[in-house]
C-alpha cells in the first residue's frame, strides 16, 4: 500500500485490537465535520476492502485476519460472529460517553451556571498507552484522548442542558475524574464590585491575624485568631456567603484606611471575589445590598453593587486617584489663627516622604514624592484645628501633620516649629 494514512492506519491496527475512535483520532487534524468515530469506521473499512481484494487476487487471508480484531467489515467476510476485542487504548473508554455525559449533567445540577468547560484527569495507563500508539504510529495528525472526551461529553451536556460549554473562564469546569471514577466541579469565582463606607472606627478593612499566635487561636485573642473582632471585609462577606452558599470571598480594595480611620464620602471601590458559589444568576444585587447595609447597621455601608469581570480587580488594584481627608489636629500650643493658615499653605505641593515609621515593619524603607493639591483650615479652636486635604494616591497624610522626625517634609510641625499630630482621620471622598 502506497498510500501514507493507510501505511501508519495498518501499523496502528497491527498492535491489536483498536476502537474506531482511537483509530481516527490518529487522524484528526485530518479533513473536517467528522467526528473520530467517523474517521476510524471508513479508515476500517477501506483497509478491510483493501485486504479482501488481495483475499480474492492471491487467495490471501492473513491481512483479513489482522483486521478482524478491530473491523467489523472483516469479520464478516472472513464469516466470523461475535464483537471486536476491547480496544488496547481506551479500554472501551468510548463506549460509556453517554454515561459519563449524564453523571456530569447530575454533578452540575447542584450549581447554577450558563457556561461550562470539561476537563478530563487522565490515568497512568490510559496516557501510557497513548504515548506507545502516537510512537509506535508516527502520526503528526492526532489528538489527545482527553481532547475528545471533553469534547463529545461537552455534545451531550449542550444537547441535554441547552448551556454552552466556554473556554474563557466558564462559570464552572466539570473534572472528569477517570482514576478515581468521578465527577468534580471546579466553580468559578464571580466578581462583584460597589462601594463601602466605614462609619466607625478601630474597625480594619480586612481581617488581621493576632499576632501572638498567628491566626491559630490563643489566650490573647479569646481564641479567635484575630486582632480585631470584625473587619469591613467580614462584615460585607458573611452575608454574600449565605446568599450565593459560596465557600469564601476574597476582598480587593483600591486602597484601605487607617483602622482608626472613617471612610465616608462616596464610599472606597472595591471588588469581592467569590469562590465557589453554587447560586448565580438568581441573586438580586440590590436586595443583597440592603441584607448586608442592615447587617452591619452603623458600621459598613455597601453602595452600587454590580456583576463584574475578574479583569476590575486589576484596575481596582492599579487605581491612583485623588483623595480627600478631614484631618483633626492637636497642635503642641495655641498658634495665631493666620499663621496656622500661611503655614500650612506651605504644604501645597511636592512632599518627600520617606516610609513612614510606623510602616516600617512591612513596607520598604525608601523614599516617595507626593503631591499635595489643596490644604484648607476648616475650623480652629486654641490648640486643635481641622483641615481638609485633597492629595495625590499614596501620601501618609498623618506624617504630613506630624513630621514623622524629618522623615517627611514639609510638615505642618517643622513649618509651625512645634509638636503637631492628627488624633482623628476621615476620608471623605475618593475620586470617581
Amino acid at each position: 500500500m502506497d498510500n501514507n494514512i493507510l501505511q501508519m492506519a495498518s501499523s496502528i491496527l497491527s498492535e491489536g485490537s483498536i476502537c474506531d475512535h482511537c483509530l481516527g483520532r490518529m487522524f484528526a487534524n485530518l479533513s473536517t465535520d467528522l467526528s473520530n468515530d467517523m474517521r476510524g469506521s471508513a479508515i476500517k473499512l477501506v483497509l478491510s476492502m483493501e485486504a479482501d481484494r488481495m483475499h480474492k487476487e492471491s487467495g490471501s487471508i492473513e491481512w483479513l485476519e489482522k483486521l478482524s480484531a478491530s473491523s467489523k467489515y472483516a469479520r464478516k467476510v472472513l464469516g466470523k460472529e461475535g464483537y471486536e476485542d476491547a480496544c488496547w487504548v481506551c479500554g472501551n473508554l468510548f463506549n460509556n460517553i453517554e454515561l459519563w455525559g449524564e453523571r456530569v449533567i447530575d454533578a452540575l445540577s447542584a450549581v447554577e451556571y450558563n457556561s461550562f468547560l470539561i476537563s478530563t484527569k487522565m490515568t497512568g495507563l490510559l496516557s501510557e498507552n497513548e504515548e506507545i500508539l502516537w510512537s509506535e504510529s508516527g502520526t503528526r495528525f492526532a489528538e489527545p484522548i482527553k481532547t475528545e472526551l471533553n469534547r463529545e461529553v461537552g455534545k451531550i451536556v449542550e444537547k441535554r442542558t441547552g448551556k454552552k460549554a466556554q473556554l474563557g473562564r466558564p462559570d464552572v469546569v466539570v473534572v472528569i475524574e477517570l482514576e478515581n471514577d468521578r465527577v468534580g466541579l471546579d466553580i468559578n469565582s464571580l466578581f462583584i464590585y460597589g462601594r463601602y463606607r466605614k462609619l466607625v472606627r478601630g474597625i480594619p478593612q480586612t481581617r488581621w491575624a493576632c499576632r501572638v499566635c498567628g491566626g491559630k487561636g490563643c489566650e490573647e485573642c479569646g481564641f479567635t485568631g484575630k486582632l480585631y473582632p470584625e473587619s469591613v471585609e467580614e462584615l460585607i462577606s458573611e452575608m454574600v456567603i449565605k446568599a450565593f452558599n459560596a465557600t469564601g470571598t476574597v476582598f480587593h480594595g483600591a486602597g484601605r484606611e487607617d483602622v482608626d480611620a472613617l471612610m465616608l464620602g462616596n464610599g472606597r471601590p472595591f471588588a469581592l471575589e467569590v469562590r465557589g458559589a453554587k447560586k448565580r444568576s438568581s441573586i438580586d444585587l440590590s436586595a443583597i445590598q440592603q441584607v448586608i447595609n442592615t447587617f452591619a447597621s452603623y458600621k459598613v455601608e455597601v453602595s452600587n453593587l454590580k456583576y463584574v469581570d475578574h479583569s476590575k480587580v486589576k484596575q481596582i488594584k492599579e487605581m491612583r486617584v485623588d483623595k480627600a481627608y478631614r484631618l483633626t489636629v492637636m497642635l503642641g500650643e495655641s498658634v495665631p489663627g493666620e499663621r496656622l493658615k500661611l503655614c500650612s499653605n506651605k504644604l501645597r505641593g511636592v512632599i518627600a516622604q520617606q516610609t513612614p515609621t510606623r510602616a516600617l515593619h512591612h513596607r520598604a524603607d525608601r523614599l516617595r514624592k507626593r503631591s499635595v493639591r489643596s490644604i484648607e483650615l476648616e475650623s480652629f479652636d486654641e490648640n486643635v484645628a481641622v483641615f481638609i486635604v485633597t492629595c495625590e494616591s499614596g501620601l501618609y497624610v498623618k506624617e504630613l501633620i506630624s513630621g514623622d522626625c524629618g522623615r517627611t517634609t514639609p510638615s505642618l510641625g517643622e513649618e509651625l516649629g512645634i509638636c503637631a499630630k492628627v488624633i482623628s482621620i476621615d476620608v471623605i471622598n475618593i475620586e470617581s
